[in-house]
């Protein structure tokens, strides 16, 4: 400043030939650098200052791990699930289809790449396209088990939007967004606006379901699928689920396939004399022991590059099924079945019973039915009558050790619970539909289950019940294994089977013959079906699916990240810093309040508090209580507020002189480089700036150098593989490239800042 004038009673000050209004001066000065705060003798104390060199070196390590956005899911560490997330979202622009058989956990694996593309800033704008029926299961199961927050639209919400913010594109509102597939294929205005929107990855769910025609000119499809392909045209990232790849025909697979890589896969009959030679290769590569052969020949063929596909019969882990058919005499009271479960429920206390049946009016019918025949029973119900939460308080007091002992669901029971801690199964009534029967085992009958399944089906004989249970049982084999086959099944036999069920109590002995014929029938064309999957089994997409070693050292990883209790110490000094209550209900398990000075500005605590444990078991058994990890939002929260303020950047110890400084060592890059995988802000400890800028030219090399190797084999390996895989993009290799030259130079760019001194002194 060099002169000062007023004018209108204002002060202006100069310098030069530019001039300052005093009304445009901050009325507060804010000195938050830790330089300034020392000049000023503004200190924290030191445990403040240590816990901020703890968050910084807990950012570093957790940036830089590869199971970012891994560990962080509430689920088990299941290794097909963590190598197909893994390979993924390697990827830098993931297209793939996502086709494991049903109940080996497809929502998992796409749970799991968006978490960790998510998380690391690959991905910033997501859309997920579901049945209608399935929006509020995925909506679960993303905030659930990875605490991601996606925002369900339907043609309410998108009109509230437009209402408040008339000519807005509704889906720019928010990043994450969930959506059935009808919403935007039934409306051509909605469709555009969709497509307008802009999105770094597409999620579409029961992707069997987009039908696509070889006959005709290319753009003769299901308006679905033309919407998809629109869609997918504009969208880097794609993943396609389906449990079904090839049953609905090879021509439905290419069509599905060709979503992915339409320059790939451009011609069906090619790719049906591409199919017949990949199978000579698998039958190569199951006979082939040397695992560097083995790996070069999944490597260079087949469709592994853009379809991932396991099977129970390649994947071990789940538990033995056993049918226990009830078959009950009609008698005068009509309540042959209440009786039998009341009974069943006082022979097996205190183990947990699951009973799933069609309707939310049955559900409060059994359970005041067994309230008048079981003494102090403990019954929790759970249909669509109840709010969200309390189905949460109520699966949750089944799941306690010491809760209830039956839990009576509605046909929502089906749909993504997990109730594993359970092996008795009431099937109170039978669905016609087969995938809805192994939907309904499958709550029990996952990977991870250790003890066999009992599987109950009380049924009145001469009833339509009778008819069902014996079709399934003795026609399928359904209640004892997995069925294959599920939609041909119920096209084949549905009708009648529905039509026999309706007659069969008034049909006398002609009734039981035709259903006698009708199992025959069925079991033989059953048989037939499932020899045809087997034979059409792509064993070489299997093998490419599932690499044991890779996914063994992911699950190892997050294991150790598990037990090591430093997230524990960390996350208990800085609730202690910011004055929450916390109080420990057992082991790794703690009740956090509300109550401190800061809670109600804390990320991500609820004003209500929260119960959240450190414990996978304790979190996969008790979904009332958050799973803390590196990867929740209370953590990554914590992380920013503390780096975020000038909370610990200044301090001093008693001693007798003496400073030390925290620098750290950071790259700005745009967050599609995911730059933290080899250089995250780095924290360098040092007494002077001097000392600690001698030590960032080699930490830079070593970054640049981790880098050209990882992304030079890629390339190279790419190279090589396209030469006899065409699955393999000419843009995927050309994406790399020009990622290797933009991570060189923003590594090379990369800056020291100081971030925190304490001072020793008397």
């Amino acid at each position: 400043m060099e002169s000062v004038v007023e004018r209108n009673g204002l002060a202006f000050y100069r310098h030069g030939a530019r001039e300052l209004c005093e009304s445009e001066l901050s009325d507060a000065i804010s000195f938050s650098k830790p330089e300034e705060r020392l000049s000023l003798g503004q200190f924290d104390p030191p445990a403040a200052f240590d816990l901020r060199v703890a968050a910084l070196d807990h950012q570093h390590r957790i940036r830089k791990s590869r199971v970012r956005g891994f560990a962080g899911g509430r689920i088990d560490l299941i290794p097909h699930q963590l190598y197909i997330g893994s390979e993924v979202a390697s990827r830098l622009s993931p297209r793939v289809l996502l086709a494991d058989e049903v109940g080996l956990g497809k929502t998992i694996e796409a749970c799991l790449i968006l978490h960790r593309l998510i998380l690391t800033g690959r991905v910033g704008r997501a859309l997920i396209l579901v049945p209608e029926s399935l929006v509020h299961q995925w909506f679960i199961e993303l905030l659930r088990r990875f605490n991601l927050w996606f925002h369900i639209f339907d043609e309410d919400r998108c009109k509230e939007i437009e209402a408040a913010n008339p000519g807005t594109n509704v889906f720019l509102d928010d990043q994450l967004i969930l959506c059935s597939v009808t919403l935007l294929t039934r409306d051509e205005y909605r469709a555009a606006q969709a497509l307008e929107a802009e999105w770094d990855i597409l999620v579409v769910d029961e992707a069997h379901h987009l039908s696509w025609s070889a006959a005709g000119p290319a753009d003769q499809f299901g308006s679905d699928y033309a919407f998809i392909e629109a869609l997918s045209k504009r969208t880097p990232g794609l993943l396609l689920l389906t449990a079904t790849p090839e049953q609905l025909g090879v021509a439905s697979h290419f069509g599905r396939l060709r979503l992915l890589d339409p320059d790939r896969f451009y011609d069906l009959n090619e790719f049906v004399r591409e199919t017949e030679h990949y199978r000579e290769v698998a039958n190569e590569a199951e006979h082939t022991t040397d695992a560097d052969t083995l790996k070069a020949l999944l490597d260079r063929h087949g469709t592994g590059r853009v379809s991932f596909r396991n099977t129970r019969v390649t994947i071990t882990g789940f538990p033995a099924r056993v049918p226990l058919l009830a078959p009950l005499t009609a008698g005068s009271s009509k309540h042959e079945r209440l009786d039998w479960l009341a009974a069943l429920l006082r022979g097996l206390d205190p183990g947990k019973i699951l009973l799933i049946c069609r309707t939310p009016a049955m559900v409060i019918a059994i359970e005041a039915a067994l309230r008048q025949r079981v003494k102090n029973l403990k019954a929790a119900v759970f249909h669509e009558g109840l709010s969200l939460i309390q189905r949460d308080r109520n699966a949750a007091w089944f799941a306690d050790k010491h809760g209830a002992t039956i839990l009576l669901c509605s046909e929502i029971g089906s749909e993504g619970r997990n109730f594993q801690f359970a092996h008795h199964l009431v099937l109170y009534d039978l669905p016609l539909d087969p995938e809805l029967l192994e939907q309904r085992i499958g709550r029990l009958d996952r990977i991870g289950q250790k003890e066999e399944i009992n599987i109950h089906i009380p049924y009145v004989t001469g009833s339509g019940q009778e008819v069902l249970a014996r079709w399934y049982h003795e026609g399928l084999d359904a209640f004892a294994q997995n069925l294959q086959g599920g939609p041909e099944l119920l096209e084949r036999f549905g009708a009648r089977v529905y039509d026999l069920s309706h007659r069969f109590q008034k049909g006398g002995m002609k009734a039981r013959s035709e259903l006698d014929r009708l199992i025959v029938e069925t079991r033989n064309a059953y048989q037939e079906i499932a020899a045809r999957l087997h034979a059409g089994r792509d064993r070489l997409l299997e093998l490419n699916s599932f690499r044991p070693l890779v996914a063994q050292n992911l699950v190892e990883e997050i294991s150790s990240q598990d037990e090591d209790k430093s997230l524990d110490r960390f996350m208990l000094a800085v609730f202690d810093q910011y004055s929450i209550d916390v109080e420990e209900i057992a082991p790794r398990t703690y009740k956090l309040g509300s109550a401190g000075v800061f809670a109600d500005s804390f990320p991500g605590l609820p004003a209500e508090g929260v119960t959240v444990t450190c414990d996978r078991r304790r979190a996969l058994v008790r979904e009332d209580v958050q799973f803390l990890t590196w990867d929740h939002p209370l953590v990554t929260g914590a992380l920013d507020l503390l780096l975020g303020s000038e909370k610990g950047n200044c301090s001093f110890v008693p001693g007798d002189g003496g400073l030390e400084a925290v620098y750290v060592l950071e790259c700005v890059a745009p967050p599609q480089l995911h730059i933290d995988r080899f250089l995250p802000p780095t924290p360098i400890r040092a007494g002077t700036e001097e000392a600690a800028r001698a030590r960032v030219p080699r930490i830079i090399e070593e970054a640049r150098r981790e880098m050209n190797k990882q992304l030079s084999y890629e390339i190279e390996r790419l190279e090589a593989l396209r030469k006899v895989n065409p699955s393999v993009r000419e843009d995927e290799i050309e994406l790399l490239q020009e990622q290797k030259k933009l991570l060189d130079v923003h590594l090379t760019a990369a800056r020291l800042r100081l971030d925190a001194l304490r001072v020793a002194t008397d």
